[in-house]
């Protein structure tokens, strides 16, 4: 993929829950400014790790069902999900090596 992927309510199950490789999933709305702050380090991080993480975006505004599903009270919200479950969830801007660690764990 290399960038990531709009999801929201009608499409997320079959985008990241169903998806054969991990999925890290950004919580973001647009009037959130550390939602800005890390949207291009997620975008790094989609071509760095093509082909092993897909990465995908979801506006909570767009989607309150999925969010409140998942439980998201603050954004950003970065969640990993690994053969249809969460296992990693990380809450605020986070520098770009904290993202890479995360990731690495679940890869491995």
């Amino acid at each position: 993929m290399g960038k990531p992927v709009e999801v929201n309510d009608s499409n997320f199950e079959e985008i990241v829950l169903q998806s054969k490789i991990p999925v890290l999933v950004d919580f973001w709305a647009t009037w959130c400014a550390p939602c800005r702050m890390v949207a291009p380090v997620v975008e790094e991080l989609a071509e760095e790790y093509d082909a092993r993480v897909s990465f995908a975006k979801l506006d909570v505004d767009q989607s309150p069902k999925t969010a409140s599903q998942y439980g998201i009270m603050s954004i950003p919200s970065l969640i990993i999900f690994k053969n249809g479950s969460p296992v990693s969830n990380l809450v605020g801007f986070r520098p770009k090596a904290d993202l890479k660690r995360s990731l690495d764990e679940v890869l491995e």
